[in-house]
């Protein structure tokens, strides 16, 4: 059993090389998406991620429900969470106490008997948001990320499409 976290930018090559690690795992990979497609810009994004997977995976979507899917998976193929922001956004628009489902989900993870392989977003590089919002989510991301990555057996950082390995 493996706990991998990949964290990046926007654009970095983050999902791209989760995708390869739950790939080289034995079985039939998993992909639990977090994303809604609430817009058209949204439902594009979604479309390139399931053409560039094409029909190689089992998809699950759960954009709030994080720790049933993992477990209602669990004993197969990798599981690949893409990704882990979007849920936090969805917790946050749907008014859940993030930090409980945060600590949920790093102990389910620790239960897990199949790999599982995380994406986040690094969010926490860039400018200081300009409003109590964006503040607030820009911190409970950096946080949600140091919780999974206590857990999680290896952590990447991938930047131009070149993953470094942190833990």
């Amino acid at each position: 059993m493996a706990i991998i976290l990949i964290t990046g930018g926007a654009r970095s090559g983050k999902s791209a090389r989760a995708e390869a690690r739950a790939r080289g795992f034995p079985g039939q990979p998993v992909y639990i998406a977090t994303a809604e497609p609430l817009d058209d810009e949204m439902s594009q994004r979604i479309a390139l991620h399931r053409a560039r997977r094409a029909n190689a995976w089992i998809e699950r979507h759960a954009p709030l429900e994080l720790v049933e899917a993992l477990d209602e998976t669990d004993r197969g193929g990798a599981r690949l969470v893409d990704c882990l922001t979007l849920w936090l956004s969805n917790l946050m628009h749907d008014q859940r106490e993030w930090s409980r489902e945060a600590a949920r989900l790093a102990d389910a993870l620790t239960r897990q008997q199949s790999p599982v392989v995380l994406v986040t977003n690094e969010v926490g590089l860039g400018i200081v948001p300009d409003n109590a919002l964006a503040r607030a989510f820009r911190d409970a991301a950096g946080l949600l990320s140091q919780t999974i990555a206590e857990v999680a057996d290896e952590v990447e950082f991938v930047v131009a499409g070149l993953p470094m390995r942190l833990k």
